[in-house]
């Protein structure tokens, strides 16, 4: 048995306990205690089986589906003040999050509410809290795509720097990539948002930055999706009189997944940049 096989049959013995008994006690010590917090990563095998086993046990009884709901949202609510970075119980947001994710997945009467709740995570100070949003977009979007993908794309168009850098991130995901039309709403997405960079007055906050970090890697899963639009687009920005914009080409480029297998092409537009 996997070590992450043998998190999905813990979790499920707890959830069922909760389920049975209302307290939640039990649960929120086993991750807490193996939220491998503090340190510089998160126990994200324990995360995952969280997810998937609460999906599943939301999936095949209608009435505990409310329960789980709850559960989650109370978890993802834990505060930066209560748990700041670092501190173990921040993995109970974090797996809170994972949880909305995977339940909206499944339940198209909680898409809406799901993509609420994450747009709310993804202003949270703690990063770890924003990438739980980022992998609980990328569930909505493998399985509620008419309903996230028009909120990703007002997200891209009206939200703050944090909820672009979700939408963005919570995209550029290989296997959703390999989709032909969700490849092509990705690169619509990190072409609206880098218009916004673009055209952006205000570049000094940490929010920002966060966004630029984000497409610094995010740009060039979407070119190896779609190659032939994907690096005609990078050689436009290449050629753009902006800081900002070159940097998050540069970064792109140095990434082995075009590096190694478009060389000659990387070169060229290497050869763009002052």
């Amino acid at each position: 048995m996997t070590r992450k096989e043998t998190y999905i049959r813990e979790v499920a013995r707890l959830l069922t306990s909760f389920l049975s008994s209302g307290s939640a006690v039990d649960l929120l010590a086993y991750l807490v205690a193996g939220s491998t917090l503090p340190g510089p990563r998160a126990n994200l095998e324990l995360a995952d089986a969280f997810g998937e086993t609460v999906r599943e046990f939301a999936v095949a009884d209608a009435d505990d589906h409310r329960i789980l709901w709850d559960l989650c949202v109370e978890l993802a609510c834990v505060s930066p003040e209560d748990a700041p970075t670092g501190d173990p119980h921040e993995f109970l947001s974090f797996c809170g999050v994972r949880g909305i994710g995977a339940i909206g997945s499944v339940s198209p009467a909680c898409v809406e509410a799901a993509l609420t709740h994450l747009a709310e995570a993804s202003v949270d100070p703690r990063w770890r809290i924003r990438e739980a949003v980022a992998m609980g977009l990328q569930d909505l979007l493998s399985r509620q795509r008419d309903t996230t993908i028009p909120e990703l794309e007002d997200w891209v168009e009206g939200g703050s720097w944090l909820t672009m850098r979700a939408a963005v991130a919570g995209i550029a995901e290989p296997d959703l990539l390999a989709e032909p039309e969700l490849a092509r709403t990705a690169f619509r997405l990190h072409r609206k948002t880098l218009i916004r960079v673009y055209t952006a007055k205000e570049r000094q906050s940490e929010a920002f930055r966060a966004l630029r970090k984000a497409l610094g890697y995010t740009l060039s899963l979407v070119v190896v999706a779609l190659p032939g639009i994907g690096f005609e687009y990078l050689r436009q920005l290449a050629t753009l009189d902006d800081q900002d914009i070159r940097w998050i080409v540069r970064e792109n480029l140095k990434k082995n997944r075009l590096e190694k297998q478009y060389p000659e092409t990387v070169q060229h537009i290497r050869a763009q940049l002052p």
